[in-house]
Parts: structure tokens; sequence; C-alpha cells
């Protein structure tokens, strides 16, 4: 095996270790900030809790019935008198 094999084989395993290296930093890192988010996701949660709990409940507000425009037995005007309305409105119909 010459010098320039072995330089070359030793700079492919250096690479492989580098890059085996590389990957465990990284996982240790994502770990680090995922816990990082849960904890604060978490800390979050009590804070809401705690605040919903110092609020007094809110009291069920009734909706009140929406009063009915046109009574059943009115009807509205008949289609031809409304087109013709629109057009003398200036609207394209």
């Amino acid at each position: 095996m010459t010098q320039e094999d072995r330089n070359r084989a030793d700079a492919r395993f250096n690479k492989a270790a580098r890059a085996a290296n590389d990957a465990k930093t990284g996982r240790s890192e994502r770990d680090a900030a995922l816990k990082a988010v849960t904890d604060n996701m978490a800390k979050l949660k009590a804070l809401r809790l705690a605040r919903e709990a110092a609020q007094p409940t809110p009291v069920a507000t009734v909706k009140k019935p929406r009063a009915k425009s046109k009574k059943s037995g009115e009807k509205g005007p008949a289609l031809a008198d409304w087109l013709a309305g629109q057009q003398s409105g200036g609207r394209r119909t």
C-alpha cells in the first residue's frame, strides 16, 4: 500500500467518524431543544390553568331570538317588479 492510498483511506475513515460524531451532537441538540419546548409548554399550561381557576365562571348568556323582518303572511314584491326596480337603479340583471 502506498502512502497516497493510506492517506486516502485515513481521510475516508476520518470523514465517517466525523459524520457519526456530528450525528450524535445533532441528536443531543435536538433533544435539548425538544426538552426546552416541552418544559415551556408545561409552564404555559400551568399558568393558563391557574389564570382560569382564578377567574369567576362566566354566566351563560341566553341568546335572544332574532326578530323576523317579515311576517309569514307578507310576501316581497313580485320578481318582475323587483327586476324592474333593479334595472331602473342601474344594475345589470
